[in-house]
């Protein structure tokens, strides 16, 4: 009795295990060596993409062929203002001036200004390197959270091509009497750039918390400085200051154009409200002005003036009537309070 017992038990054990096995995995389970279907659809799948590789890399030529000869082959298409820009690149000149951003003010700077310095620097990079006139662009005396800055979001800064990166001052790299600072403060006018100088721009973001730093910086180094036309073709609502991108791209388009007014009025920004100043150096906006406050008055006004009263004595006495006429009514008013 014993082992008919065991038998019994022996057998429903190994029913038991084999039930868990199909209900762990869902299906039965298959002999050693064996493929279940499910993996011989994978394996068929595979095959078939490895066949099938040369195929693909065919058609995607095909495509990549047709979209070129479907691409317009004039500048005013996607594609056309592509190859214009790479077209302009391979055409730029590269003139022998020389413009250096100073970034010495590291210390005098707080993190998201060194950010927005950054940025500003990547921006003079890629127009310089889309200008049809580029210039000898140099960073000098870069370090500390600059260059800390640039390697944690700009890696690829360092691959970059056609500048000159120094952590030498600009007064190593370039001799004295070549040199020009650029600032807004300077009272000497530069009127053109002299193509044997070096251009000095301060990489400075500071709010106006270091009104006149680079000047002085400038006249401590005993250095030359001047700062742009800016007040003999514009006229601002706010100071002249502008960013290291924009002084940068100025100068590339006086390069390219030839004239300050046109280089002015392709960078400025809108919110620098720039005007365009006539000849007698007076705003544009100022004539339209005047205009404004000579228009023709409203139709429900009496506009008849008497024969010998010139317009202006007209109007005195329609001042003069309308200031009467405003005691009268307040008078009258007061009256009608006291009987109240």
């Amino acid at each position: 009795m014993s082992d008919e017992t065991s038998k019994a038990m022996s057998l429903e054990e190994r029913t038991a295990e084999k039930g868990a096995d199909v209900s762990a995995s869902g299906e039965a389970p298959e002999p050693a060596g064996v493929l279940s279907k499910r993996q011989r659809k994978k394996l068929l799948k595979h095959q078939k993409w490895e066949e099938e590789r040369e195929l693909r890399k065919e058609k995607r030529k095909e495509r990549k062929q047709q979209r070129r000869l479907d691409r317009p082959s004039d500048e005013t298409g996607e594609g056309g203002a592509t190859n214009s820009r790479k077209r302009l690149r391979r055409d730029a000149s590269t003139s022998s001036l020389r413009l250096v951003v100073d970034c010495s003010f590291d210390e005098l700077m707080m993190l998201k200004d060194i950010r927005k310095l950054h940025r500003q620097i990547q921006r003079c990079y890629a127009e310089n390197r889309r200008a049809p006139h580029q210039v000898q662009f140099y960073l000098t005396s870069l370090g500390g959270q600059l260059q800390q800055n640039m390697d944690d979001h700009d890696q690829g800064w360092r691959n970059w091509k056609d500048i000159t990166v120094k952590t030498e001052h600009y007064m190593e790299v370039v001799g004295k009497e070549e040199l020009v600072y650029l600032t807004s403060d300077s009272p000497n006018v530069l009127e053109k750039l002299d193509p044997a100088k070096a251009y000095v721009i301060g990489g400075l973001v500071d709010h106006n918390h270091h009104k006149g730093l680079s000047f002085e910086r400038a006249q401590e180094l005993g250095i030359e400085h001047a700062q742009l036309p800016l007040s003999s073709f514009v006229k601002m609502n706010s100071r002249k200051v502008l960013a290291v991108n924009h002084v940068f791209e100025i100068i590339l388009k006086y390069l390219e154009k030839g004239s300050w007014r046109e280089a002015f009025f392709s960078v400025l920004p809108p919110r620098k409200g720039a005007v365009v100043l006539g000849e007698g150096g007076q705003a544009a906006q100022d004539s339209d002005s005047d205009a404004s406050d000579h228009q023709a008055p409203d139709s429900t006004t009496d506009t008849t003036v008497p024969p010998g009263v010139n317009h202006v004595e007209a109007s005195h006495a329609s001042k003069e009537e309308e200031t009467q006429t405003l005691t009268y009514s307040t008078g009258a008013s007061k009256k009608h309070e006291k009987n109240i």
